[in-house]
Parts: structure tokens; C-alpha cells; sequence
């Protein structure tokens, strides 16, 4: 198609020729919509900021801005610019990062929630320690969402429904939840073997799935099994999935519990599934990670162990 005659040519800037001061007021300066709360930011004058803004305009040959006697007001071009400008100062954040770790770090930083630490990583972790000895795997077990730019952080596994903007995001493993229990629970005085024997047993309830609302609940469950229940039916309840699996192993009642994170339990014969019946979820478990640290030795081998475990995880049937 050829050019339009009427629209001035688009100059493309090279790298020695962007006004990378000018752009950072104006991403600080938009961000807040505030030359003033920019200025603190960059530890500068609002005037300073002001004329930078100036200078990229006539620089650009477009207007970033319209102000107002109440506001700063975004033009459609800047806005339209401004994610792309976020993600290339972010970028250059995480190149810095990399550039001033240790030619020789041998730390890998994961973050994880508690459970899946617990119930799924550990029991494998010496495994990867066979191939990888030199590496030392720090562990931070948290729910919170791990913030890179702000966190010494090099690799996050989180459950969710894999909306992680701005970073390096691969899915790891899917999921799926049943019932769960002692082995005791199937030849006890009142032994669980169908649906219908769940009147009788405590059921113990993981409150921390709560927030997705593609895990059923018990109560989900037994009406998807057309079981009823009375109002006075026994239950437990826990924040934490790896609690309501132990107090399953110790015989406490029947968990709804999550394949992945019942999987070493029940392999070892200190759990079993009184009923075949399962849900698949929507949530996922994913690597998440900044785009320039998942390039990284550490990073890239410790997610390729990952991927290798996740596909024998789920090549056993349980």
C-alpha cells in the first residue's frame, strides 16, 4: 500500500537518539497524572519535570498533555504509548538486576504458597539437589503475589488463573479435587465407601480455596453426588489446604482436597479416595517470573526440573 501523502512521515528514532530523561518524566508524570508527585518521585523540581515534558513534545513533534485549571489530562496518543513506555522501563529494571547479581550467584529465590511447598515441592526437592548440588533453593511460603520489582525474588509458582501482566508466565500443572481420607475411615465401625455414608463423618472443609470459584465446596459436591446432609453435620474448616490434608491423614474426617497437593499422601498409603469422583478446576498452577530472569542459568534449569516433575506427577494415576 503506498504511503498517505497527507500524513507526515513517522520518524523512527534510533536508540542513541531517545530522550530517555524526558521519557521517564513523562511515565512518572502520567502515571500519577501529577507533575508534582512525579517531581518527589524523580527527586526533582514540578518545574523540572515540566520542562522535560516540554522539550519531549517539541522533541516528538506532538502534544502529551492538555492541562487544566482541575487536572492533568492524558491525549489519546500519550495514553496509548504509555503501557509499552512501562513495560520498556521495566525491562530496563530487570536488565539492571541482572547485571548486578553475582556472575557466580548460586542462590535461586522461589516463592510459593505454604501448602504447595509442603505437600508438593519438598518431598521432590532432593531430586533436583542429585543434578544441581551448587544451587541453594531459598524458600519464601507465602499466599501473598510476589511483587519483582519490589522483592529479591527470582521465580514465583502460583495457583490461579495464570493473569500475571508484565511477566514471564507458563502454565506448570492443571488440577482437579476429590474426596480424600484415612485408610481407618474405610473399615471403621461406620466405614465411608459410598456417597451416601458421607452423613455420618466430619467433613473437613479447605476455607483457602474460597477465592476460586471453579473448587467446589462440600456442599457443591454433595449435591452434585445427591447427597443430603443434616443441618448438624460435623465439619472442620482450615486456612490452609496442607492442614486440612493432615488432619485428613489423621483421621479426622473426609477433605475435599486438590490432586496435586494429595498426590505424595496418597502414593504413600496415608490417604485414599473413598469415591472416584472428581471436578476439574479452572485455576492452574503457574511459573511466573520477570521476561529477563527466566534467561537466567538458575532460573531457566530450575523451571526446566519443573516441567519435567509435573509430567511424571501427572502420568501417575491415582
Amino acid at each position: 500500500m503506498a504511503d498517505d501523502p497527507t500524513q507526515p512521515a513517522i520518524r523512527r528514532l534510533k536508540r542513541s537518539q531517545l530522550p530517555l530523561n524526558a521519557l521517564r518524566a513523562f511515565e512518572a508524570a502520567a502515571r500519577h497524572l501529577s507533575f508534582k508527585k512525579a517531581a518527589d518521585e524523580l527527586s526533582v523540581t514540578p518545574a523540572a519535570v515540566s520542562q522535560q515534558i516540554r522539550t519531549l513534545e517539541d522533541y516528538l513533534g506532538i502534544q502529551l498533555f492538555r492541562r487544566t485549571s482541575r487536572a492533568l489530562i492524558l491525549t489519546e496518543r500519550a495514553q496509548e504509548s504509555l503501557e509499552a513506555l512501562r513495560q520498556g522501563f521495566d525491562l530496563i529494571e530487570d536488565a539492571c538486576s541482572v547485571l548486578q547479581s553475582p556472575a557466580d550467584d548460586n542462590v535461586l529465590s522461589l516463592s510459593v504458597s505454604p501448602s504447595f511447598a509442603a505437600k508438593w515441592l519438598i518431598p521432590r526437592l532432593q531430586r533436583y539437589y542429585e543434578d544441581n548440588a551448587n544451587v541453594v533453593v531459598k524458600i519464601a511460603a507465602t499466599n501473598e503475589l510476589t511483587d519483582f520489582s519490589r522483592e529479591d525474588t527470582d521465580l514465583a509458582i502460583r495457583y490461579g488463573a495464570g493473569h500475571y501482566p508484565g511477566l514471564f508466565v507458563e502454565e506448570l500443572m492443571r488440577e482437579e479435587v476429590f474426596p480424600v481420607c484415612s485408610p481407618a475411615l474405610l473399615e471403621g465401625d461406620t466405614p465411608v465407601r459410598t456417597p451416601c455414608d458421607m452423613g455420618h463423618v466430619t467433613l473437613i472443609h479447605d476455607d483457602s480455596s474460597l477465592d476460586d470459584e471453579s473448587n467446589p465446596t462440600w456442599p457443591m459436591w454433595l449435591k452434585a453426588a445427591g447427597v443430603k446432609v443434616g443441618e448438624g453435620q460435623r465439619a472442620l474448616h482450615f486456612n490452609q489446604t496442607a492442614l486440612a490434608i493432615e488432619a485428613a491423614i489423621a483421621g479426622r474426617g473426609v477433605a475435599l482436597a486438590k490432586r496435586t497437593l494429595a498426590e505424595s499422601d496418597l502414593k504413600q498409603g496415608r490417604l485414599v479416595r473413598p469415591f472416584r469422583q472428581s471436578h476439574p478446576v479452572d485455576f492452574a498452577y503457574y511459573m511466573v517470573c520477570p521476561e529477563q530472569k527466566k534467561n537466567l542459568a538458575k532460573v531457566s534449569s530450575f523451571m526446566a526440573w519443573l516441567r519435567e516433575e509435573a509430567g511424571q506427577s501427572w502420568a501417575w494415576e491415582i
